[in-house]
């Protein structure tokens, strides 16, 4: 006689517990974020948020001024914002060299722990620090110019790329590894013919988002002396042309725009 669809009291009982334990679970974790909240609304100054409404006749004056672009530089700006992409460039591009190897190491199936938990504390300490804070370390090392903001985007970008490498490499499919480690190969070879063809994907997925976001940051280094377009465009907002300020922006925009469509088509042909 079939037992199929047949009650069980023990089982519902395992079920019901399970459903209030979870339900209990998330409860408290809703009540832990309200908590949060609570706790910093004074220290984030959120009390201020009616001086949006109350003093947006001085956001609106402020915002007239950029309603009217002035491109009659654009070429300047346009080989300014050349020189960011460039510096977003290069600051990826020895990010993942030094990342793959950093990211290998950090993983906990590829290495022991005495060299994963140093290596990756260390990839801790580049990804703590802003990429502004490194900006102003190497302008002071090296002087001003885009060479700062390369470094500043390679040392913060090597620890964001470890990290996300690093976890890649921890969900492979060990069968592969352990198929290539029976034939008697090398520790690089398994590393090179068993793990790097499985994350491969996701690694190209990760350079080409964080390319994206490095143009963006290159923009920003510019504003305290790291080249491209960001020097021009801080210089023109703190001398009040507005008009030229507003021109730079919408390139800008477009030029991060672009970036994204040419990210995607380059993901849908290599991943």
């Amino acid at each position: 006689m079939s037992h199929i669809g047949k009650f069980s009291p023990q089982a519902a009982g395992v079920t019901i517990a399970r459903d209030w334990t979870r339900s209990i679970g998330n409860t408290g974790l809703w009540v832990i974020l309200a908590a949060l909240l609570l706790w910093s609304w004074g220290p984030a100054d959120m009390g201020r948020w009616s001086y949006l409404f109350t003093d947006a006749g001085n956001m609106t004056r402020y915002a007239s001024g950029f309603a009217r672009p002035n491109f009659e530089q654009w070429r300047y700006y346009l080989e300014e914002m050349l020189v960011t992409i460039q510096i977003a460039l290069w600051g990826t591009f020895l990010a993942v060299l030094l990342a793959v190897p950093f990211g290998i190491l950090s993983a906990r199936n590829m290495a022991p722990w005495y060299i994963v938990q140093p290596v990756r504390r260390l990839m801790d300490l580049f990804r703590a620090i802003h990429e502004m804070v490194f900006a102003v370390l190497f302008v002071v090392a090296v002087g001003l110019g885009p060479f700062a903001g390369v470094m500043a985007l390679f040392i913060h970008t090597t620890g964001i790329f470890a990290k996300l490498f690093s976890e890649a490499v921890e969900a492979i499919d060990p069968r592969p590894v352990e198929a290539i480690r029976a034939t008697g190969a090398s520790r690089l070879q398994e590393v090179v013919f068993g793990v790097i063809p499985q994350v491969m994907p996701l690694w190209l997925s990760f350079t080409l988002y964080r390319f994206e976001s490095n143009v963006r940051s290159a923009t920003v280094l510019g504003l305290i002396g790291a080249g491209g377009i960001g020097q021009v465009l801080f210089e023109s907002i703190r001398g009040f042309y507005y008009p030229e300020a507003s021109a730079m922006l919408i390139i800008v925009i477009a030029t991060v725009t672009l970036t994204d469509l040419l990210s995607q088509q380059l993901r849908r042909l290599f991943i």
